[in-house]
C-alpha cells in the first residue's frame, strides 16, 4: 500500500473520507471502505471522494493476525477528515487507544461526520460522541452495549442508523449498504446506483430492514421473489397493489408478505413504495423538472405524495433535491 503523508494536500476538492485502522481492526469492513469511497470510478466521469487510510501506528496487525498494516498516514490524518470512519474490531471488550478516541472527539467537535461500521459503534461510545443518540451494532453485542452505555439509543434490529453526522451500521455486510447509503445522501441515487452496480451490489436496502433475515432452504417448486421484484420493477408507473404482485407470484398476498419478511426483511407495499420514490429520483437527476410527471411515471400518483416522500426519505423537496442532483448541479 502507497504511504501516504499525514498531512498530505488533498488530491482534489472532493470530500475528504478518513478511515482509521486500529489493531485487530477488520479487514472486511476495511475493504467496504475502500470499495465504495476509495475506487477511481472513469464510469461516472469525476472523483466522488479523495480516500486515505491513518493508523497510530506504522504497523498494525489486522484481525487475527491476517496481515500487517503499514505504509499509511499517521493519525494526524483524521484531523483533515470530512467523514471519518472509525476503528471496529472483535473484541469489543478492550478499550481503545486514548489517542483514536481523542481524534475521534476533535472530528467530532470540529463538525465532521463520523461513520461505524459493525462493532465501530463502540469505539463512538467510548469516545463520549454517542450520547443521548440513535446508534446501531450487530445483534450479537446488543446486550453488551446497552450495559456499557445506557445513554446511547441503541436500535439493535436494523441495518443501519442515520443520526444527520453520526451514522453505523449493524453487521459486517451492512456496511455496504451504509456506504451506499451515504453516497447516495453526497451524490444522488443514479451515482449511487452506479457504484452498487460496479459492487454487483443491491442498490438500496433501506436502514430499517432487520439485520437477521431468515433465509430456509426452499421447497420446490422455487420462492425466489426475483421473478416478480423484476417484473414489479418494469411496472413501477402503473397502478401496482400487493393483490397484483401475490397475483403475478401465484400465492395469496398473506404467503407474499410472509416471503418478503423471510427474503427481503420487509413489506411488500413498503418494498413497493421505496422502488418508486427510486425511480422518482433518478428521473429528477435526469432532467425531469416536472414533479407531476415525476410522480406519475413513478407511480407514485400525485405531485403532494412526491413531495411527502422525498421530505421523509430526503428531507428536502422535489426541487431542491434537483438543484442539488440534477443535471445542472453536475
Amino acid at each position: 500500500m502507497a504511504k501516504g503523508s499525514s498531512h498530505a494536500p488533498r488530491s482534489s476538492d472532493a470530500h475528504r473520507v478518513v478511515v482509521i485502522v486500529d489493531e485487530n481492526s477488520n479487514p472486511f469492513e476495511l475493504g467496504c471502505a475502500t470499495e465504495v469511497f476509495g475506487l477511481r470510478r472513469p464510469e461516472i466521469g469525476r472523483v466522488l471522494y479523495d480516500f486515505r487510510l491513518c493508523s497510530p501506528e506504522p504497523s498494525t496487525l489486522m484481525r487475527d493476525g491476517f496481515f500487517t498494516l503499514t505504509g499509511v498516514a499517521d493519525l494526524d490524518a483524521a484531523d483533515t477528515a470530512d467523514t471519518l470512519i472509525v476503528p471496529n474490531r472483535p473484541d469489543v471488550e478492550v478499550p481503545r487507544r486514548p489517542a483514536v478516541l481523542d481524534a475521534v472527539r476533535r472530528a467530532h467537535a470540529r463538525g465532521a461526520r463520523l461513520v461505524g461500521f459493525c462493532s465501530g459503534a463502540f469505539t463512538l461510545a467510548e469516545a463520549g460522541v454517542l450520547d443521548g443518540r440513535r446508534a446501531t451494532a450487530h445483534w450479537q453485542w446488543a446486550d453488551s452495549f446497552r450495559e456499557r452505555f445506557p445513554s446511547v439509543r441503541l436500535a439493535s434490529d436494523v441495518l443501519f442508523v442515520d443520526d444527520g453526522d453520526i451514522l453505523t451500521a449493524a453487521g459486517s455486510a451492512a456496511a455496504l449498504d451504509l456506504g451506499l447509503h451515504i453516497v447516495r445522501r453526497d451524490h444522488g441515487a443514479e451515482v449511487a446506483n452506479s457504484v452498487s452496480r460496479r459492487l454487483v451490489f443491491a442498490a438500496h436496502r433501506d436502514g430499517g430492514q432487520r439485520q437477521f433475515v431468515e433465509r430456509p432452504i426452499p421447497d420446490l417448486p422455487d420462492e425466489s421473489l426475483a421473478p416478480v421484484l423484476a417484473w414489479a420493477q418494469e411496472r413501477l408507473d402503473t397502478p401496482l397493489t400487493v393483490s397484483d404482485l401475490a397475483a403475478r407470484a401465484a400465492v395469496s398476498p398473506a404467503t407474499l408478505h410472509r416471503r418478503f419478511r423471510a427474503q427481503l426483511g420487509t413489506t411488500p407495499l413498503t418494498w413497493l413504495t421505496g422502488e418508486r420514490l427510486a425511480l422518482a429520483r433518478r428521473l429528477i437527476e435526469r432532467g425531469e423538472s416536472r414533479v407531476e410527471m415525476v410522480a406519475r411515471r413513478s407511480g407514485l400518483g400525485t405531485a403532494a405524495h412526491l413531495r411527502t416522500l422525498m421530505r421523509r426519505e430526503t428531507g428536502i423537496t422535489p426541487s431542491a433535491y434537483r438543484r442539488r442532483f440534477g443535471p445542472e448541479a453536475q
